[in-house]
């Protein structure tokens, strides 16, 4: 109860999300932007991917963001809320636009492609502690974030900063790297930026090529562990190769004391200049799936909504990497950057199979629709 009334609290849902989505335009053919004759709408932003694909795995789920008072906003809030998220904290922004943005049907993790983004003052680039409802921010089990809000505006990466922050109740935080260096003008600040709050989060996703572009980190997970060794559970992407799952060791303490703001990748002493020891992990690689590939785009938010489904039933850390697998090879298998994922009980199944008939899995376009008979998808030899 709060004075003068009933209390207002938000309900408290499996994972919240908060960051930018755009109305995304996709080209009805291959080819130049100069030379796509038409587009086709459709939606686009990490942090709604995730909680999309959640909702869609049965989780219950929220998205805080903030759209224009337009036409566009409005297909966003309805788009995403279709998939089963509550929408109820996106806030409207009468003096600001909700973002856009064009791109060719070329591969958007490398050079083969284009993207014209118009966001610069988007709605979403104002948010602030004082613009979002930070009660239903907070109100998760699971608090999922990005390094492409911080990189939105001043106002955005304050907003970050206060919630990765320590204080007393505050969600555990899930925190996916997602360098987007043509957002950061500054290449050395997008590095420091993004370590310090990947520093601060409890569960961390990042790419070996993130780590190399924003840290200069080379020699694969491991490397990257040390680098990075505060979260409590760290997720190393090596793309097609597969992930790997740092988790810190139960009963010990979930980070050792963090560094400075600023400090150099691997610089871990405590600001009072002793040393302290890093608590053990548990190591566990899962391998990537074979898959048909349709479009190579939304598959690393569905990894983590994925690994965060995983995590919320309290799976073993194998099988909530090989669940992150099943979710993006979904997402590989189906145009666009959100996928239908599999039932449950099928990607249960599959993430239960034996590691030989794990690595001789192919999935190609409508594996989702399965549901009987999933042997008929491993390959034989």
């Amino acid at each position: 109860m709060t004075a003068g009334g009933p209390c207002n609290a938000p309900d408290v849902v499996d994972v919240v999300a908060l960051g930018e989505s755009m109305v995304a335009f996709l080209p009805s053919r291959p080819g130049r932007l100069a030379d796509v004759p038409s587009f086709a709408r459709a939606i686009g932003g990490a942090e709604s991917n995730v909680v999309c694909t959640l909702a869609a795995a049965g989780h219950a789920v929220r998205w805080v963001s903030r759209v224009g008072a337009d036409g566009f906003g409005d297909h966003l809030v309805e788009t995403v809320g279709a998939y089963g998220v509550d929408t109820a904290s996106v806030r409207r922004d009468p003096a600001r636009p909700t973002g856009v943005y064009f791109r060719t049907a070329g591969d958007r993790g490398t050079d083969a492609h284009e993207v014209a983004y118009y966001r610069a003052g988007s709605a979403a680039s104002a948010m602030s502690t004082g613009t979002v409802d930070l009660d239903a921010v907070r109100a998760g089990r699971i608090l999922h974030l990005s390094g492409i809000t911080a990189a939105l505006s001043e106002d955005c990466l304050g907003l970050l900063r206060d919630l990765t922050a320590p204080r007393p109740g505050r969600p555990p935080v899930s925190f996916d790297v997602n360098h987007r260096a043509g957002l950061w003008p500054d290449p050395a600040r997008a590095g420091r930026v993004l370590l310090d709050l990947a520093r601060a989060c409890d569960l961390v996703f990042v790419g070996t090529d993130e780590a190399e572009a924003a840290w200069g980190v080379t020699g694969g997970p491991r490397a990257v562990r040390a680098a990075l060794p505060e979260p409590s559970v760290l997720v190393v992407k090596e793309g097609a190769r597969g992930a790997t799952a740092f988790v810190r060791t139960p009963g010990e303490p979930l980070r050792p004391p963090a560094p400075a703001r600023g400090a150099a990748p691997g610089d871990a002493a405590p600001p009072d200049g002793t040393h302290r020891p890093t608590p053990p992990d548990s190591v566990t690689f899962v391998p990537a799936l074979d898959v048909d590939v349709v479009a190579p785009v939304g598959a690393g938010d569905a990894f983590a909504a994925g690994f965060l489904s995983g995590t919320l039933r309290g799976l073993p850390v194998r099988e909530r990497l090989r669940h992150g697998h099943l979710m993006a090879a979904a997402a590989l298998t189906a145009p666009g950057d959100l996928a239908a994922p599999p039932a449950r009980a099928h990607a249960d199944r599959l993430a239960a199979l034996d590691d030989a008939a794990w690595g001789r899995l192919r999935l190609g376009p409508g594996w989702t629709d399965a549901v009987e008979g999933a042997e008929e998808e491993v390959r034989t030899p």
